[in-house]
């Protein structure tokens, strides 16, 4: 199935520039029964991306009108049958051709038409039932495409109409140099005639109870309770919180957007991916976007943070204990190794350096006495004071008291949070082989008392004074 989505969707984007997330959301839209609007200026291929879903549809056929105040209900849901109403005085419209007999559907300037059409298109978007004379029509709409250089004015009674699209897309101009000059040039833009990938009615049919069967797993409701309360606390441009309102009925449809999204994924339920879609569901305003964004994504890795950081201590824990078993390995090849010879003097006296942690040496008086170096870190130090080593100061993740000290990096600046740069070095001396340099001021590291041995600390143990 992914694959083929995937093909109908490079078909629905032959010839067409930067509009693959309106040609998607349409896709998914329609495959959902649901509508989708799109906000932009005029002139950047709005009414071609309902041309294309049109396409989408075998033997599928389109309706297109652009709204004014002064439209009227028989433009787009068919004039009066003038010959019902004389023979058998009824009042029916004469519908073939117009909006009921659409599969796909596109209303440009939404926001202009008259009450009676809107009222109209309540139901029709909604329950995708009309009302023709004194019989109820069930439409074949797929898909109803509405598009608007604004958003619904407030006050004017648009607030239903505006909830009932599911989809929100902002679509703009060409952004790319590159694609806007091969726009400009493109000579032949024409979608090819025949499309190998069209969705047949009876297999649409059949997509739609499949869809109905996909499955909402508990973490994907969790995680969409979450949000639902997290929408509660939108902060805006000016740093205001305010309340981002969705509907229950709006709720329902999103989940069956989700189902959707799942079943052109190929997939039985609904996972956490699949809630990047909400991005283009809930925000009422576009300035809301960036935020709305943020909070999806913030959900989504929310359960994938706690798995992984679990996962993380758990395999940090096992390399920690295999790594301090051979720097202490190392340290007792200094302590008895038979060719004291061969070996930096000054170097074999690393091994009197109390190890906390199995990788922090402690340096003794430097801020508020929790200060410690990578040991590896440590012994590398320059012993050149007109060159010292540049080392990075840097809070502890997990102990914001604790000062962790190790080389500088570059681009350091960007990754950590409350860093300093301090230039540090050793002196070359026997007798002061436990001496350091910061900045100029002298410090020392701890050692081990007299008789005491490094000892391989255990899995799970922490670093204390």
């Amino acid at each position: 199935m992914k694959q083929r989505i995937s093909d109908l969707l490079t078909f629905l984007n032959a010839g067409v520039y930067e509009k693959e997330t309106e040609i998607k959301m349409a896709l998914l839209a329609a495959l959902a029964g649901e509508n989708v609007i799109l906000l932009g200026p005029p002139g950047i291929a709005k009414s071609m991306v309902a041309r294309r879903l049109a396409t989408a549809f075998g033997g599928a056929h389109s309706f297109e009108y652009l709204m004014s105040r002064f439209s009227t209900p028989d433009e787009i849901f068919g004039p009066v049958s003038i010959a019902r109403l004389k023979e058998n005085d009824k009042y029916e419209r004469a519908i073939d051709g117009y909006l009921p007999t659409a599969d796909v559907v596109f209303l440009d300037e939404i926001w202009k038409a008259g009450p009676a059409i809107q009222n109209t298109l309540l139901t029709v978007i909604n329950e995708k039932i009309f009302r023709n004379g004194d019989k109820e029509i069930k439409l074949p709409l797929k898909l109803l495409i509405a598009a608007s250089n604004e958003l619904p004015a407030q006050g004017e009674g648009l607030e239903a109409l505006w909830d009932r699209f599911i989809i929100r897309v902002v679509s703009k101009n060409i952004e790319s140099e590159g694609e806007f000059c091969r726009m400009i040039t493109d000579k032949n833009n024409a979608q090819p005639k025949l499309n190998l990938y069209q969705i047949q009615p009876a297999e649409y049919s059949k997509w739609q109870s499949q869809i109905d069967s996909i499955e909402v797993p508990q973490k994907v409701l969790n995680a969409i309770c979450l949000l639902r309360q997290n929408l509660h606390n939108v902060i805006n441009e000016e740093g205001e919180k305010h309340d981002v309102y969705v509907s229950d009925r709006r709720w329902k449809k999103i989940v069956h957007i989700l189902r959707t999204t799942a079943f052109m994924h190929g997939r039985k339920e609904v996972s956490l991916s699949d809630l990047l879609v909400c991005t283009n569901c809930f925000w009422q305003e576009s300035e809301e976007i960036p935020f709305i964004r943020y909070l999806v994504l913030e959900t989504i890795l929310h359960d994938i943070e706690v798995d992984f950081k679990n996962l993380k201590n758990d395999v940090s824990a096992q390399l920690r204990h295999s790594m301090v078993k051979n720097a202490l390995h190392r340290l007792w090849e200094y302590e008895f190794s038979p060719f004291p010879k061969r070996r930096d003097p000054l170097k074999a006296l690393d091994y009197r350096i109390k190890l906390y942690d199995g990788f922090y040496c402690h340096i003794a008086n430097h801020g508020i006495g929790k200060t410690y170096f990578y040991f590896a870190d440590f012994i590398s130090l320059s012993r050149n004071p007109s060159n010292p080593s540049k080392m990075l100061f840097y809070s502890d993740d997990e102990d914001p008291q604790k000062t962790l000290v190790r080389f500088y990096a570059e681009g350091d600046k960007e990754a950590k949070n409350d860093i300093m740069i301090r230039h540090v070095y050793r002196v070359r001396d026997l007798e002061n082989f436990d001496v350091l340099y910061i900045d100029g001021v002298e410090y020392k590291v701890d050692l081990l008392a007299e008789g005491e041995k490094h000892k391989l600390p255990q899995v799970g143990d922490s670093l204390e004074i």
